[in-house]
């Protein structure tokens, strides 16, 4: 189990992040970049997973921006209020407070930035707008295509569901077409295949994702 902590943005928003420690030394840092249901149960478990392979790992709150402690669940209503929430925070933001949950684990070592669904989306702005991370991991991030022109400061690695509704393979296309040296990989699933708490979770594809993320952390930050 972890714990809040309150961290300020470099244009001095302070907001909130959910940070997990390891057991012992931490092989190095990780920020994870939430959905758009806020850093809720799942994201949460997400970090203490991390934190149980070695890293010490921080999910900033990007919702604070507009409400404090938001934790949705993934109804339709769920759905319009995360969409309507995300609205207002340009990535220019949610970059800032990336940046100050890079600073709250910088004492580990290397950094990697893993995001999912709208966080997948962040964390590719993390990887082209920032030198702060050593890798970055994306899940299904759906604006990932319309920044495929954007050139990562780290290496990458990206995961899609074939069957994503939201994602069409046009978009995957896009950006495999723009960044060929990147490992991307493709899943017989939907949006959403990673969260255990998604009608559309596919054990199977996230029990693979999540093998090929923790290798290719171990290749680059430790």
């Amino acid at each position: 189990m972890g714990s809040t902590v309150k961290v300020k943005a470099a244009d001095g928003h302070e907001l909130g992040v959910y940070r997990a420690e390891p057991a012992g030394r931490a092989r190095g840092g990780l920020v994870i970049a939430q959905e758009i249901f806020g850093v809720n149960s799942h994201i949460r478990a997400v970090c203490d997973g991390y934190a149980a392979d070695g890293y010490l790992v921080v999910a900033p709150a990007l919702f604070d921006r507009v409400e404090r402690e938001v934790e949705l669940g993934y109804q339709s209503d769920d759905i319009e209020r995360g969409r309507k929430l995300r609205e207002p925070i340009s990535l220019e933001q949610a970059l800032m407070d990336m940046e100050a949950g890079a600073k709250e684990v910088a004492g580990a070592g290397r950094i990697g930035v893993i995001g999912y669904c709208w966080g997948g989306t962040v964390a590719w702005v993390a990887a082209t707008r920032s030198k702060s991370f050593a890798a970055a991991v994306g899940y299904y991030g759906g604006g990932v295509a319309d920044l495929a022109g954007e050139q990562p400061n780290c290496p990458v690695q990206l995961h899609f569901g074939e069957q994503d509704q939201s994602i069409p393979l046009a978009a995957v296309e896009k950006v495999r077409a723009a960044h060929p040296e990147l490992p991307l990989y493709l899943y017989p699933a939907g949006h959403g295949f990673n969260c255990d708490q998604r009608g559309s979770y596919h054990a199977e594809s996230a029990r693979l994702a999540r093998e090929r993320t923790l290798a290719f952390l171990r290749e680059h930050v430790g």
